[in-house]
């Protein structure tokens, strides 16, 4: 089939130069273009002092996508199942990514993620659907989120465009706002060429989190995850550990409310329990190695879980979970004397607790492991629970043979809002969740960023979400959330769909703090 093209190739090039030598004329320069199907020839010929010359010759051997999409359709389709839309629905969505970017076909665009298991889909398969779909290339980067934070502040100190789209989270919506930097949603949304018909921003969970004091949306969500409490729920079952528990501590092990109950928990596995099943145990996990991840153990919510922040929504007013003073946007102090609470005695409460459960409960190791290294361990089957626990580990943990998953795909163990320091009242914010979401800076290229705005709709789109959803575990759609597939699912995600559906979504901060009670065991606190 290949030399039968090259031939037909070749013979109308020759035609098109017998063409133009019978034209004869000094000086002359025809352009002729041939079609057949999608195959193009295009050729310009001089004629000069009795010579023949080709000034360009361009053979087009892309085929019209148009074309090809019913052939490739019916497997895209296959694998983005399931969906929340009808397969006519996801055909009608495909197509239209593919007339949209016909201004765009052949470039190559560039952007960057963190390394987690939701983004490891969209670099290694939907990108590539994208690329055969629309001809834009997608050079998806994954790195660790420190890195990511780099790289878009080297691009805006220096305005060199590195990256047509970043996938940054949510929580730096107050940069965003204030610097001018990144394009608003609202702004992108306006051009109907670029914008799919059927995105349906109000089918996101967590827009609240990228919307600025202004009202206006500043990232599109492309995951979203919780900080929780994780605990082994086979173990704290089990008659003969409750029992001991009971005898020892004077109330039923359970899900603690407080830290002092999650303190005796750690204490009773650690010191008491040491090992089941003939393995050592641990009531405790956590990380500390010298790492940017080691900044949000404790920027990500703790000093307000212990209770430094103010009372108030989303994030304490005036004094934030930070322990920062907040006037009117504007931080103002962070020490006491300055009417902050950096240094107060309960930021200095959460950090010696920290400290404190590290070298008393945690296994020797985790001085030494980083956020994601750490992450691993409690599908190790040695730890009883963990206070700080991102649900984007969901997906890791729940990977058949691990020793905390059962033979029947169900996990051992289950999630839970996060417990409270003793600082903490009513009123405070109590958790932390998040969302990594598309953002776009004004130092890109217009056209680059339309072609890069495509990429992003693809990616969340309600024709991929809910497969990219039973992937990552990280979900962005209340669509998804609320569809009948994440109710057969939902035995085998250890209370993630029960979190999101009880109101969840829009826990924590940036907005509101943990408000239901999970299901599974009842909650219990020691003295606080």
């Amino acid at each position: 089939m290949k030399g039968g093209r090259s031939e037909s190739r070749w013979a109308i090039l020759w035609l098109m130069l017998v063409d133009a030598l019978a034209a004869g004329g000094n000086g002359q320069m025809w352009q002729y273009e041939a079609r057949k199907g999608a195959a193009k020839v295009m050729v310009m010929i001089g004629w000069k002092k009795g010579c023949a010359w080709a000034l360009g010759l361009w053979i087009s051997t892309c085929t019209a996508m148009a074309d090809n999409l019913a052939e490739d359709m019916t497997d895209w389709i296959s694998l983005f199942t399931p969906s929340t839309l009808t397969p006519a629905q996801q055909e009608a969505e495909l197509r239209w990514f593919a007339e949209a970017a016909r201004p765009y076909r052949g470039m190559t665009i560039r952007v960057v993620s963190e390394r987690i298991d939701t983004h490891k889909f969209e670099a290694s398969t939907l990108a590539r659907v994208f690329y055969r779909l629309t001809g834009i290339h997608v050079v998806h980067e994954l790195t660790g989120e420190d890195d990511v934070i780099k790289k878009l502040q080297t691009q805006i100190q220096t305005g060199i465009n590195l990256y047509d789209a970043y996938i940054n989270d949510s929580d730096f919506i107050g940069y965003h706002f204030r610097s001018g930097h990144v394009v608003p949603i609202d702004e992108l949304t306006k051009d109907p060429a670029t914008t799919l018909p059927t995105l349906d921003l109000q089918d996101f969970i967590g827009l609240d989190f990228t919307t600025g004091p202004d009202g206006r949306i500043y990232q599109l969500p492309d995951q979203q995850f919780a900080n929780l409490y994780w605990y082994r729920d086979d173990w704290f079952r089990r008659p003969d550990l409750r029992e001991r528990f009971r005898a020892l501590y004077g109330y039923e092990l359970g899900v603690p409310q407080n830290w002092a109950a999650y303190r005796d928990i750690a204490e009773f596995f650690t010191v008491h329990v040491r090992e089941i099943d003939g393995k050592r145990v641990w009531g405790h996990m956590d990380y500390a190695r010298t790492d940017p991840s080691l900044g949000w153990r404790i920027s990500d919510a703790w000093l307000s879980m212990a209770g430094a922040s103010d009372k108030g929504l989303p994030n304490g007013y005036p004094v934030d979970d930070w322990g920062i003073r907040v006037i009117g946007c504007q931080p103002v102090g962070a020490s006491v004397a300055r009417g902050g609470a950096v240094d107060s005695p309960a930021a200095i409460y959460a950090l010696q607790t920290f400290l404190d459960w590290l070298n008393r409960y945690a296994p020797p190791e985790a001085k030494t492991l980083n956020f994601t290294e750490a992450g691993d361990w409690p599908g190790r089957g040695q730890i009883a629970q963990q206070i700080f626990w991102y649900t984007a580990f969901t997906a890791s943990l729940t990977r058949p043979g691990l020793p905390v998953m059962n033979e029947d795909g169900t996990p051992r163990w289950r999630m839970a809002p996060s417990p409270h320091g003793k600082y903490w009242q009513p009123g405070m914010k109590l958790g932390y969740q998040d969302a990594g979401s598309w953002t776009f800076l004004r130092q890109t290229p217009d056209e680059r960023r339309k072609a890069a705005w495509l990429y992003a709709q693809f990616t969340v789109s309600r024709t991929v979400s809910l497969k990219k959803t039973l992937v990552g575990l990280t979900p962005i759609r209340k669509s998804d959330i609320d569809s009948d597939v994440m109710t057969e699912r939902a035995p085998y995600l250890g209370g993630l769909v029960e979190f999101y559906r009880s109101g969840g979504e829009t826990c924590g901060p940036p907005r509101e703090p943990m408000c239901r009670t999970m299901p599974g065991l009842p909650a219990f606190g020691g003295s606080t």
